[in-house]
């Protein structure tokens, strides 16, 4: 089972009060996509995901006990093998649509105030809308991203508004064939999940979460500390050659003023250390043993260049 289906399984089996119930099963029809057939007006919500059609199922017999309501399986699905459910509603129908505000033509997606004057009921909504067309990407992935599909302009719009009310930072991208409410910033994807009441699948995301920023920042701190090491590596390395050339020319060290003798030769005998071990060897500070071995590098580089110097100078 993917994660978003976990997700939904969790959702699904939510008890909620009526005015919430109301408000979560406008979404779902709404969202699904509600169809009426024949003179006697049956309404058709098909969906590919058992849990939810049980959900549609179980919050019209809580609403409306009298109503007479099915469901049915298609085999198939858009020359697929498939098996879709379709629930269908069989009487009441225009009483059950116009309580909850649900336009069957799909002209009108304005959705009713009545429905989403109070934070219970807007939360309700916004799980109705997630479970009929959203999805969430594992966390275990390498990119966070949840959305919430609708192939309605204003209704993007009036779920834009929802989740900002709830601080969300989301964003609507337009495809061809409609648009995608998203979240991508995964702190804000884990807030989402619990302000829909989907809390142990959350707490599931949030723990994979928080181990996979653990891992990449340790292989961060990982990976900079072995380019530091590479690094002081790099640059002990052509400090160690500098002083061979100075070695080279001169003969002995000794013939060097008494500081950089001292410090010439603990650097070749510490040939992998960095300039602030060499300088805690000498008893100097780090700038003491960098302003040394730059008189060092400056003298092996006139002597590589063939230019005079002068002991006495230096």
């Amino acid at each position: 089972m993917s994660y978003a289906a976990e997700v939904k399984k969790e959702l699904t089996g939510r008890i909620v009060s009526d005015d919430s119930a109301k408000s979560e099963l406008a979404a779902l029809l709404q969202m699904n996509g509600v169809s009426t057939w024949g003179l006697s007006q049956e309404i058709k919500v098909q969906t590919e995901n058992p849990a939810i059609a049980r959900r549609i199922y179980t919050l019209i017999k809580q609403l409306y006990p009298a109503a007479s309501v099915d469901v049915q399986v298609n085999q198939r699905v858009a020359m697929t093998e498939r098996k879709a459910l379709i629930v269908v509603l069989q009487s009441q129908v225009e009483d059950i649509l116009a309580d909850l505000g649900v336009d069957p033509l799909g002209i009108n997606q304005e959705v009713p105030a009545w429905l989403l004057n109070t934070e219970e009921k807007r939360r309700s909504f916004l799980r109705g809308a997630f479970l009929a067309a959203g999805s969430v990407n594992s966390p275990e992935k390498a990119n966070y991203h949840l959305e919430i599909y609708t192939s309605h302009e204003g209704f993007s719009e009036q779920l834009t508004k929802l989740m900002v009310d709830f601080d969300m930072p989301v964003k609507v991208a337009k495809r061809h064939s409609g648009y995608f409410v998203y979240l991508k910033r995964s702190e804000k994807i884990v807030d989402f999940l619990k302000l829909i009441g989907a809390g142990n699948t959350m707490l599931h995301f949030a723990d994979i979460r928080i181990s996979r920023d653990m891992r990449n920042s340790v292989n961060r701190l990982n990976n900079a500390d072995m380019a530091n090491l590479q690094r002081v590596a790099v640059a002990a390395n052509s400090q160690v050659q500098a002083i061979l050339t100075i070695q080279k020319e001169i003969g002995d060290l000794d013939e060097l003023p008494p500081k950089l003798a001292d410090f010439a030769r603990a650097r070749l005998e510490h040939p992998d250390g960095s300039l602030a071990e060499i300088g805690d060897v000498l008893e100097i500070s780090k700038s003491g043993a960098n302003h040394r071995m730059r008189k060092l590098a400056a003298l092996a580089k006139t002597i590589e260049e063939g230019g005079d110097f002068s002991l006495d100078k230096i």
